[in-house]
């Protein structure tokens, strides 16, 4: 079973995703933000370096998908492709920084990849406020992150509602992050744990 954890900048993607693998003994698979070759670059100059970091992006969570699929155990995914091509993607397109050569060539290789991958079981979408975000990226202090602007999280928020809300047709559990401490408290992780067994066990029972 492959599930996807959603999210912007700094939702808690990562710490969920962690906490999740934990507690039902599944396999954890993270984005290649320390790999990209790429991304330090994409901060300093965006629209110089936009396709490259896509396509790098791209590349990669095809191979994670791939490798999912081929696995019977179940994975837990930090951030899906869909999100990389309908989120991020789609919100360089629109700031101006993938030219429509360059975001068409894109397009067609991802739905040529789309032709031979399924999507994720479940998506779960962490759902923030931007200072909320901004609070997060601050504390954890990633070096590649102090330029980004509220701008650029706003669009990408406003992305996100829209991927999940009207765009993507699979199954979704949306979670409002802003006033919960699921790392700290854990009521919060314990309510976040009953409705993915809930919408787990429908699945089940959907499937017989």
């Amino acid at each position: 079973m492959h599930i996807v954890v959603a999210g912007n900048i700094g939702s808690g993607k990562t710490t969920l995703t962690n906490l999740l693998a934990r507690h039902y003994g599944w396999i954890p698979r993270f984005e290649p933000v320390e790999n990209n070759p790429y991304l330090d670059d994409y901060y300093k100059d965006i629209n110089r370096w936009s396709f490259n970091v896509e396509v790098f992006f791209l590349k990669q969570r095809f191979r994670d998908m791939l490798e999912i699929s081929h696995t019977k155990k179940t994975v837990i995914q930090d951030r899906s492709i869909y999100e990389g091509v309908y989120v991020f993607t789609a919100n360089n397109k629109a700031m101006g920084n993938l030219s429509d050569r360059d975001f068409n060539t894109y397009m067609d290789l991802f739905d040529s990849m789309m032709m031979i991958v399924r999507p994720p079981q479940l998506m779960i979408y962490l759902r923030s406020s931007v200072p909320h975000l901004v609070n997060n990226i601050e504390r954890r202090g990633r070096k590649c992150e102090e330029s980004m602007s509220i701008e650029y999280l706003q669009n990408v928020n406003g992305r996100y509602d829209d991927f999940i809300f009207h765009q993507y047709t699979g199954d979704v559990l949306v979670i409002d992050v802003d006033h919960i401490d699921f790392l700290h408290n854990p009521k919060d992780l314990g309510d976040i744990i009953d409705k993915i067994d809930a919408r787990l066990y429908g699945f089940f029972q959907n499937s017989k």
